[in-house]
């Protein structure tokens, strides 16, 4: 039943048109160009490592945090995809991942501490994050386009946004669950609000923050064929091309691509949290 029209897609698309991208387009630009400068140096490091030795890297680091299986199988990862000719995706792929990671960390992890420790940021943090992830993941992709154009950069806001609250709900999670008796005794033994943070709060509340941390970057990358919609390079761009001619081969071996790089990163990611 239609009691009234509410010209909500008018009055939004005259907000953008008429202000938004008109008074704040030069501030989209200086992010815009930040965010590139990080995707360009991350990329060129990843694409500038030889193939073998960026396998032996990763392998080391799966065999240290997530023991001699985990290794195994980021060797055997690695050769398929330098078999199918995805290791160039991959590290793109890679490359906007961790660039959207480092975002989601740097921004979600500090808010989530102060979400934790007031109650009034907590309120208003809450609901913005029940709406970022109930959202549509297409949805994030308009204004990504708008404001930002196409490319790695909109991939990696819209992946910024779809996978930070994961990372600023654990943290908070995390903090809280902190057994009050030893924030009293911390508290009664004279510490300040950044001895309590650092010194009792956050060492036992790692593990937790860790669990969040790997829940967004598994988002990430399952962002990764959704973003290559926008021009995102790397393997979701592959999947999509199977998609759009219907080569099943195709899609299936990006699709795997996109496994491989997942348990890898899971697994090295689960274990940094569950180290002693």
């Amino acid at each position: 039943m239609n009691y009234f029209n509410f010209p909500l897609e008018d009055w939004t698309n005259y907000f953008v048109d008429e202000w938004l991208i008109p008074v704040l387009g030069g501030f989209f630009d200086a992010i815009s160009n930040i965010i590139a400068f990080f995707i360009s140096g991350v990329t060129d490091l990843f694409t500038v490592i030889p193939p073998e030795l960026m396998t032996l890297i990763l392998a080391l680091l799966a065999w240290k945090f997530a023991g001699k299986g985990v290794a195994l199988f980021t060797v055997i990862g690695s050769i398929y995809l330098g078999s199918v000719n995805l290791w160039g995706d991959a590290m793109l792929t890679l490359a906007v991942v961790i660039v959207a990671t480092l975002f989601s960390i740097v921004l979600g992890v500090p808010l989530g501490i102060i979400a934790a420790r007031n109650q009034q940021v907590d309120s208003v943090v809450r609901p913005i994050l029940d709406f970022m992830q109930t959202l549509p993941s297409f949805v994030y992709l308009i204004p990504a386009i708008l404001l930002f154009g196409l490319g790695g950069v909109p991939a990696v806001i819209s992946t910024f946004v779809f996978a930070t609250p994961p990372a600023v709900r654990m943290t908070t999670l995390a903090i809280k669950q902190v057994p009050a008796d030893m924030v009293e005794a911390a508290r009664a033994f004279g510490s300040t609000p950044w001895q309590m943070l650092t010194k009792v709060q956050l060492p036992i509340a790692i593990p937790t923050i860790m669990a969040g941390i790997n829940q967004t970057i598994m988002l990430a990358l399952s962002m990764a064929v959704i973003a290559s919609m926008i021009g995102a390079p790397g393997l979701g761009s592959t999947v999509l091309a199977g998609i759009s001619s219907v080569n099943v081969g195709l899609g299936l071996t990006g699709g795997l691509g996109i496994v491989v790089l997942a348990i890898i990163l899971d697994r090295i990611t689960q274990g940094l949290g569950t180290r002693k």
